[in-house]
C-alpha cells in the first residue's frame, strides 16, 4: 500500500498593521514570490484559522521596465483572495513597514498599485499623509454601466437610481459613483449608526451595473467639514474603515455641495482627514494613522 502524501506547510513571516481599525496582513516578496494562491490569501485572512485580516498586503520590488522613481510595487487581495486595485489604510501601513523593515530610509516613496501610482508620506507626528491620486469620474474607467438608469441631478454631480434586488422597498437607493483607484457608490443617510450596512451593502457590491463589483459607502453628514461614514467593502463586507471610502465619501460630498475642501472622516475605527480642492484633475490627500500590532510566523498549508 502506498504511503499517505503528506502535506507539508510553508512557514511564512508576516506583520500585522492596522490603520484606523482596517487590518492587515502585511508581506514582504521584496527578496523572492511567496507563490501564494487565492486560497492561502483567504487562509491568511481567516480569523478563525489564520491571521485574521480585512486585506493582504504584499510589497514587491519595483516591476521590471517600471518608470523612473518607483520604489516600490505594492499589491492587495481582499479576505475573500481576489485581487484588488486600491487600499487608502493598507498604503500608510505600507510605508510604516517599508520604514520599520529597513527596506528604506525614505519619508516619502512612489508606489505602483494596481489602481495607479500613489506617494505615501509619513509625518512627523507619527501620522501617514498618501496622495491618492485624482479621482476619477468617467462612467466606464469606474467602471459603471448606466444602461436603463436615469440619473438626478444633484450639484455639480448626478446620483444614480439602483433597484436593489432582494430589497422589500421598491424605492431605488441614490448612490454618486466614481473610482479612486476601485469602485464606490456613496449614498447619503440619515444616521450611518441605524442605516442599513449589511443588508444593503452586499446587494449594492453586487448590482449589475457594477461589472467588477463595487465599495457600497454609507455617509452621514455632520457639518460643511465632518462625516461620519460605514463602508461595506468589496469582498470583505464591513470594516471599521476605509481609506479610499473616506475620499470617495468626501469627494462625493464636496461635488455634491455639501463638504468644505478638507474634511474630517469618522468611522468606527478612528477619524482620518480628506483634503481635495474639487479641481478635477487636483489629487485626493488622506491623512491618518498607520499602527504595528505584531509579527510572527505562521504555517501555511502548502495546498489548500
Amino acid at each position: 500500500m502506498r504511503p499517505p502524501t503528506i502535506i507539508r506547510p510553508m512557514q511564512i513571516r508576516f506583520t500585522k498593521m492596522q490603520g484606523a481599525g482596517n487590518d492587515f496582513v502585511v508581506l514582504d516578496e521584496t527578496r523572492g514570490r511567496l507563490g501564494l494562491s487565492a486560497a492561502h490569501y483567504r487562509f491568511l485572512a481567516d480569523r478563525h484559522f489564520g491571521v485574521g485580516a480585512d486585506q493582504i498586503l504584499t510589497v514587491r520590488p519595483p516591476p521590471h521596465g517600471a518608470a523612473d522613481g518607483i520604489d516600490f510595487e505594492y499589491v492587495i487581495h481582499n479576505a475573500d483572495g481576489g485581487e484588488v486595485e486600491q487600499c487608502g489604510n493598507g498604503a500608510r501601513c505600507f510605508v510604516r513597514f517599508v520604514r520599520e523593515q529597513g527596506l528604506t530610509a525614505k519619508d516619502a516613496v512612489k508606489v505602483k498599485t494596481l489602481g495607479g501610482i500613489i506617494e505615501p508620506r509619513m509625518q512627523p507626528d507619527g501620522r501617514v499623509t498618501v496622495n491618492m491620486g485624482a479621482p476619477v469620474f468617467e462612467l466606464a474607467r469606474i467602471p459603471f454601466n448606466p444602461a436603463g438608469l436615469t440619473p438626478e441631478t444633484a450639484g455639480l454631480w448626478k446620483k444614480w437610481p439602483l433597484v436593489l434586488e432582494g430589497r422589500a422597498q421598491t424605492a431605488p437607493v441614490l448612490v454618486a459613483v466614481m473610482s479612486m483607484g476601485n469602485p464606490h457608490a456613496v449614498q447619503l443617510v440619515d444616521d450611518v449608526d441605524s442605516a442599513p450596512v449589511a443588508q444593503t451593502g452586499p446587494l449594492v457590491e453586487h448590482h449589475a451595473a457594477f461589472p467588477k463589483r463595487v465599495n457600497a459607502g454609507f455617509m452621514q453628514v455632520v457639518t460643511r467639514s465632518q462625516i461620519r461614514l460605514r463602508v461595506y467593502e468589496r469582498g470583505a463586507g464591513e470594516t471599521l474603515a476605509c481609506g479610499t471610502g473616506a475620499c470617495a465619501a468626501v469627494v462625493a460630498g464636496i461635488r455634491l455641495g455639501l463638504l468644505d475642501t478638507r474634511v474630517d472622516v469618522l468611522t468606527r475605527g478612528g477619524a482620518l482627514t480628506i483634503e481635495w480642492t474639487g479641481a478635477l484633475d487636483a489629487p485626493v490627500m488622506m491623512t491618518g494613522p498607520a499602527t504595528t500590532v505584531f509579527e510572527a510566523e505562521i504555517d501555511v498549508p502548502d495546498r489548500l
